[in-house]
């Protein structure tokens, strides 16, 4: 996932694709421990995928309380 893809995205989808990777890295774990997972990069990468939404989440949820902190 590009950074400015996630960027361009919807609050809503933004939401959408945090709680999608959540539950990627809640399946990559179960077959982890299960000796299911033939790369075992994949956690990793899924991790820092939901790394950046969740940054650039918290960056918008910054940026509206600045604004609203103006407007008063």
């Amino acid at each position: 996932m590009d950074v400015r893809e996630i960027r361009e995205m919807a609050d809503a989808e933004l939401l959408d694709a945090i709680e999608d990777k959540r539950n990627e890295l809640f399946q990559l774990r179960f077959q982890r421990a299960a000796g299911q997972l033939g790369d075992t990069n994949l956690p990793r990468f899924a991790k820092r995928d939901l790394a950046q939404l969740l940054t650039i989440w918290r960056e918008r949820q910054l940026a509206a309380e600045i604004v609203a902190a103006e407007e008063d």
